[in-house]
């Protein structure tokens, strides 16, 4: 897939609770392209993490269309090229999507290569040699192949978070799905982590981050989406948000967090 092909298509997506009372997220419609590194902002409760979640199923649509690659994930059933009726794997799709959370989720029992391994092996049926090459080749990547045989409590939070990133790497994902990767951690530990989001999007990954670090929303996102009360307010670029922002709600959220 070349850079600025269509990946994601959301269209009219909904995710209600409570019959109905209580709207998550309220008619949001979004493209991502292949190379976009998307920056998400908005006021806590304004449906952030939910959209996110969404976009790989962990959180079900009340209604509208995921469109993946061409295929509508949300719907038990699609068409193949040959028009046969072919059964969703939603796990299939799940695998494309790397996804990184606000707690680091690591198997503390494992070390950390074992955490890296696990999964290539039991689902990409990676041979094990094989998938711990890789391990370390990621783990030297961010500066962590030293901390291989060590435990997940031997390693700080930013360390942590680290290893969570290239943890969803070594699934080979299309796209990397970041839920406020730094919010649980200590201010001197941001900046690690940030700089590894960064150098992925400077290689040219796809990513959609939730995120509260508004210097990196405009310095490395290509494009910024800022949602309130469940519905996408506004969207543009970096400049076009921070600079000259529209929506009364996105003025207003600018004058608290800059």
């Amino acid at each position: 897939m070349a850079t600025g092909d269509k990946l994601i298509q959301v269209k009219h997506l909904r995710k209600y609770y409570n019959k109905g009372k209580i709207k998550a997220i309220d008619d949001i419609s979004v493209e991502i392209n292949n190379g976009d590194v998307i920056a998400i902002i908005g006021p806590s409760g304004s449906g952030k993490s939910t959209f996110l979640r969404s976009l790989n199923l962990l959180e079900r649509p009340t209604s509208g269309t995921i469109l993946f690659d061409g295929i509508d994930i949300t719907r038990a059933k699609y068409r193949d090229k040959t028009g046969k009726s072919v059964r969703l794997d939603v796990d299939q799709y799940r695998q494309k999507m790397g996804m990184v959370f606000q707690h680091f989720n690591l198997f503390p029992q494992m070390t950390i290569l074992e955490n890296m391994v696990l999964a290539p092996v039991k689902v990409l049926h990676l041979d094990r040699a094989a998938a711990k090459d890789k391990a370390l080749q990621l783990l030297d990547r961010v500066g962590l192949k030293d901390r291989a045989d060590a435990y997940p409590i031997q390693l700080s939070g930013g360390q942590k978070q680290r290893v969570a990133i290239v943890r969803a790497l070594a699934m080979e994902p299309d796209v990397m799905l970041f839920d406020e990767p730094t919010s649980a951690l200590d201010p001197e530990m941001v900046g690690e982590v940030l700089d590894v989001m960064k150098e992925l999007a400077h290689a040219g990954m796809t990513m959609v981050v939730v995120t509260h670090e508004m210097g990196f929303a405009r310095e490395v996102g290509n494009r910024v989406l800022f949602l309130a009360d469940g519905k996408l307010m506004e969207q543009g670029t970096p400049s076009d948000i921070f600079d000259r922002p529209q929506d009364t709600r996105l003025k207003d959220f600018l004058s608290k967090v800059l």
